[in-house]
């Protein structure tokens, strides 16, 4: 006998959209299509669609330090009650975790106490080079998180001589917040306080190209592999479009005003 059929849901198959049934056995999808079997369960979804289970590569639940804003617990349960069944967290915790003995403590702080399953990024920084290269079998690590330009905590990874470090060191794919520090250092003049309009004119197409295009060539330069995060403009696009293979990136529209 199945487990579970989810009967009259919609799925995109070949790229069309098709109703079909569901059906779950051990844990796993045994079958799509017109089900005659019997099962322990059934649900009705008719008039919605049915996605797999997603993944949130970029969140920041804020364990420790800041766990009055998000937690691992609760973090966790906002992902399920929204569709994503994992997550990948980021290291700009307070303290960050950019050591093994941090990263431990991650782990420690998940365990039984979140609803989805996680992997955490171990955090660059200018002095941590031999922990990065022995990360490739570190058990719920994701990957490498490199901060090229200012965000929260104390990350940042802003001279040439420390990002080459960080590839030619890493074990990992190497996920950038990639913004070229001077060029903000330089645009702070234009915030004006209180007025989310100007977000996009600081943190410019200027300063996402120019460091976009640093972190592919040093990236190439030792054959590995960078993931670049959270892309709001057309020229970063067309650039990484033409660097396929190791590089590569996600789109965040709504973050662009």
């Amino acid at each position: 006998m199945l487990d579970l059929i989810i009967k009259n849901g919609q799925c995109y198959i070949n790229g069309k959209l098709n109703e079909v049934d569901i059906s779950i056995k051990a844990g796993k999808i045994h079958q799509i299509g017109q089900i005659s079997e019997k099962a322990r369960d059934t649900i009705d979804v008719k008039g919605l669609i049915v996605l797999p289970g997603c993944i949130d590569t970029q969140t920041h639940f804020r364990e420790p330090g800041s766990t009055d804003t998000e937690d691992l617990h609760s973090g966790s349960r906002a992902a399920i009650a929204g569709g994503i069944t994992a997550v990948f967290e980021m290291p700009n915790t307070n303290p960050p975790t950019s050591n093994k003995k941090e990263f431990q403590r991650k782990l420690d702080l998940a365990k039984n106490r979140m609803y989805c399953n996680y992997a955490f990024y171990f955090g660059a920084t200018a002095e941590n080079a031999d922990d990065l290269s022995s990360l490739k079998d570190l058990e719920g690590c994701c990957g490498i998180k490199l901060f090229v330009g200012s965000s929260t905590g104390n990350l940042l990874v802003a001279e040439e001589d420390d990002i080459d470090k960080v590839f030619q060191n890493c074990s990992k794919v190497v996920a950038v917040h990639s913004e070229d520090e001077a060029i903000l250092k330089v645009n702070k003049k234009l915030i004006k306080p209180g007025d989310v309009h100007t977000h996009p004119v600081w943190r410019s197409v200027e300063c996402a190209i120019s460091s976009t295009r640093r972190i592919v060539r040093i990236a190439e330069k030792y054959n590995k592999k960078a993931h670049v995060l959270h892309i709001t403009t057309k020229e970063e696009i067309d650039f990484l479009s033409q660097h396929k293979g190791n590089i590569t990136f996600e789109i965040t529209p709504q973050h662009r005003i």
